[in-house]
């Protein structure tokens, strides 16, 4: 176990005192959603703080009664804060230096109090010497010296630092022996999908454990939350993971707040830091067009994809009780059909493999996990240039590509420049001549010789220069136009009106100089 998952700061206040503010001013970056809307934080989301080597928990509001939120929601929420606090080892008390002191902040003191856990009395919010706590005020709460920040411009950070590093106590040196023996950087994978797939079903399944809240009320999760854990691959090795557990995405147009605008952005950035990215969808569901926008995002950067069919115990149950559905001979049936559906959609996912998996029962979800170890491991591959050079030969030979204009687009060299993800170097004649469709003819085609199924590949062209006064190539209708012009009679070309209209004009013109 690493050093800092055996020391646990844990952030704990009434709504709306600035706890996610205080925790993304000591992460020094920002983690948690931060809004002047009380209840935003519902699940304890965690951060490590390398230099004091410990685990720092963001958690909602104790006491909050919101009157859009269910009250199984809000229970929830305060089980996920009596988590935090049992198992912290020290305890950041926050209260409001604006507001005062509430009948709400004296019961949470006094269950502090009872808990004999180290606390720290924060007093945030502290821009001005005029703050309505009194120091007699925060003493009678009887925690001891109240610590005064500013968690939005950084007073009092470094006395708070101090404070909590004093608390914490010195780290043991086995303990900083077994941190350093552990430090490969663990597999980071995010689960991302509309809202109200299972994500966060599928995140307590893997975590073994009600970590993260989960109900039927879509829009449960809202921040992206990172929790680390292992797990034994089918070769019988410990492998380290960093799961981001992210908010249900919904299209631009159907955001109703400015929580969901960030919690939208949040899920992006998952996305941009992950390594292996999962795709939930709705068994019962198929794929919608949100699904294949969210997919399109994890494309665009380079992500591998893994695809995940949650709720395949309601398709079992369907089969084994209900006599299935229409027009399905079998579960089989549904499945392999489905699956042929999904790639109708998803098209421009390079193969992915597919799981249809149960956060219910845990039917086969291992097997995620086990397919995020081996995408992760095929994103190291190295393509060796010859053989790259003659899979591009044969494809380009087998379907060579549709004309455009007047030329066709023409491979003359590939080479691999990068991975993670995968970068090949195309020389070509001209760069614009490469359609869409062609692109993805070219990536399936090395994705299934090399073995990449589920990684994107990207493409940088780089074309034939052209030479410096050569003249660019006339279109189809040009050249067309130029031949017809040609082959006009010489009078059509002085005289539209004809020989006899020029004779005329001519005679005209002597009787005047007459």
């Amino acid at each position: 176990m690493s050093t800092a998952s055996q020391r646990i700061v844990a952030i704990v206040g009434r709504p709306n005192v600035g706890k996610s503010r205080l925790f993304n001013r000591l992460a020094r970056r920002r983690i948690s959603i931060v809004h002047d809307q009380p209840g935003v934080t519902r699940d304890v989301i965690s951060t490590e703080i390398e230099e004091g080597q410990y685990t720092l928990l963001d958690t909602g509001g104790i006491g909050y009664k919101g009157v859009d939120t269910p009250a199984a929601l809000t229970k929830a929420s305060e089980q996920q804060v009596d988590f935090a606090m049992a198992t912290a080892t020290v305890i950041l008390f926050v209260v409001d230096g604006l507001s005062g002191l509430s009948g709400l902040d004296e019961r949470i003191a006094q269950s502090l109090r009872r808990s004999k856990k180290k606390v720290l009395l924060v007093v945030n919010k502290a821009d001005f010497d005029d703050d309505k706590i009194a120091l007699d005020e925060a003493y009678r709460l009887g925690l001891g010296e109240p610590l005064r920040v500013s968690a939005e411009h950084g007073r009092g950070e470094a006395e708070l630092r101090d404070a909590i590093a004093a608390a914490l106590g010195p780290v043991p040196e086995e303990a900083s022996d077994a941190a350093v023996k552990t430090a490969k950087d663990p597999l980071c994978i995010c689960f991302i999908g509309r809202p109200n797939v299972g994500k966060s079903s599928l995140s307590n399944r893997l975590l073994r454990s009600d970590r993260l809240i989960v109900s039927d009320v879509p829009g449960t999760t809202r921040d992206a939350i990172e929790l680390p854990f292992e797990f034994e691959g089918r070769d019988g090795r410990m492998y380290p993971f960093r799961l981001i557990d992210t908010a249900g995405i919904k299209a631009a147009a159907k955001l109703a707040s400015p929580v969901e605008y960030f919690s939208r952005l949040r899920s992006f950035d998952a996305i941009k830091k992950t390594d292996v990215v999962f795709l939930v969808l709705d068994a019962l569901e198929g794929v919608t067009q949100q699904d294949k926008a969210i997919a399109g995002e994890a494309i665009k950067e380079g992500k591998p994809i893994v695809i995940v069919v949650n709720k395949w115990d309601l398709v079992q149950k369907a089969f084994k009780e209900q006599g299935g559905f229409e027009p399905y001979e079998s579960e089989r049936d549904y499945r392999e059909k489905y699956e042929h559906a999904l790639f109708q959609h998803l098209f421009f996912t390079p193969g992915s493999p597919v799981i249809f998996v149960s956060a219910m029962n845990g039917y086969e979800v291992d097997r995620m996990l086990n397919a995020a170890v081996k995408l992760n491991r095929v994103l190291d591959k190295k393509l060796p240039t010859a053989k790259l050079n003659q899979q591009l030969a044969f494809l380009t030979e087998r379907t060579p590509p549709p004309s455009v204009g007047s030329q066709r687009f023409r491979v003359y060299y590939g080479t691999q420049t990068g991975n993670r993800p995968f970068r090949i170097r195309l020389f070509c004649n001209r760069e614009e001549k490469l359609t869409e469709s062609y692109r993805r003819y070219l990536e399936a085609g090395l994705v299934e010789e090399f073995g990449l199924a589920g990684c994107p590949i990207y493409f940088d062209l780089v074309g034939k220069p052209r030479r410096e006064h050569e003249p660019t190539r006339p279109s189809v209708e040009a050249t067309r136009q130029a031949r017809a012009a040609e082959r006009r009679p010489a009078w059509k070309k002085t005289d539209k009106r004809g020989p006899r209209a020029e004779r005329e004009s001519d005679a005209g013109r002597e009787t005047l100089e007459d």
